[in-house]
């Protein structure tokens, strides 16, 4: 480079805040539909919007480590949209319900891409420093969604 007469700046943003930040979330229910398994998680689009608006890519993982056998599943939310997936088709150890998620590298852009779509509170941020944590931003509560709303008819 130092033949170019240039000066070369680096962000190195997403790749050190993205892999900062996981999405913890909790299994709803699972299904299956035929040959297709369905992990139905109480996270959703409006929370990591990525996989759905342009098919990024983010690893899964329970939580807690298990010795289930894999499976093939679509990590889905609960928002009745086709569009409501953290992932599609992945292979994973099998969950229950109550487990844990991690959706892996989602400190980029999930909280500040995440919405209050279908009236969602958006997730808490929690700063984790070894064994220690602390609510940096704790959940919405639903007035804080309605706020400036108008509650009377016209």
């Amino acid at each position: 480079m130092r033949d170019l007469d240039c000066r070369l700046l680096l962000e190195p943003g997403r790749v050190i805040a993205g892999n900062a930040g996981i999405l913890v979330t909790r299994v709803i229910v699972t299904k299956q539909n035929g040959a297709k398994n369905f992990v139905v998680v109480d996270a959703g689009m409006n929370d990591l919007i990525r996989p759905s608006f342009y098919g990024s890519h983010h690893r899964v993982q329970a939580v807690t480590l298990t010795r289930r056998a894999v499976w093939k599943a679509d990590i889905v939310g609960p928002i009745c949209e086709s569009g409501d997936f953290l992932a599609r088709d992945r292979n994973m150890t099998v969950v229950k319900a109550n487990e844990l998620l991690a959706i892996m590298s989602a400190g980029a852009y999930g909280f500040v891409l995440s919405s209050n779509y279908n009236t969602r509170a958006r997730a808490a941020e929690v700063l984790v420093r070894g064994n220690r944590i602390k609510i940096i931003r704790r959940r919405e509560r639903f007035p804080e969604l309605i706020r400036g709303e108008a509650l009377q008819p016209l």
